[in-house]
């Protein structure tokens, strides 16, 4: 008994491990929204550019807090490779930009990208285009 628990806790602090790694070790910028509170909120995300530099971050799913925040305040900073911007954030709906983001983001993030499929839905994904201010 003591074995499979041994067994399950290692498999648990693998899994963990792997998924800091794939989330935060794979050039994550930082993304700040206003709340309803007029307060920032700080979140990680992945940034992709498209065609024309064009930046890119999709929120996985509808609900996200900070994707509400732009939505109302779409004034947003990023820090990024060691510089912070400032940005207006554009939700994109369609098929075609979900279908962009997807494919930007899983270029460049790779096995990161597909270890986060196995347990984040991204079916409903908000594709969010970055316009510089």
């Amino acid at each position: 008994m003591r074995r499979v628990l041994r067994l399950l806790i290692a498999a648990a602090v693998a899994f963990a491990f792997v998924t800091y790694v794939a989330l935060e070790l794979s050039d994550v910028a930082r993304l700040r929204t206003k709340t309803d509170t007029n307060s920032w909120r700080e979140t990680h995300v992945w940034v992709a550019a498209g065609e024309g530099g064009k930046l890119w971050i999709e929120a996985a799913t509808p609900t996200r807090a900070w994707l509400l925040d732009l939505q109302k305040r779409p004034d947003v900073e990023l820090d990024h490779a060691g510089t912070t911007s400032t940005w207006r954030a554009v939700p994109v709906e369609g098929p075609e930009a979900q279908a962009l983001v997807r494919s930007l983001i899983s270029e460049k993030y790779g096995w990161a990208d597909r270890w986060v499929g196995l347990f984040q839905d991204t079916s409903e994904a908000v594709p969010v285009r970055l316009d510089p201010r």
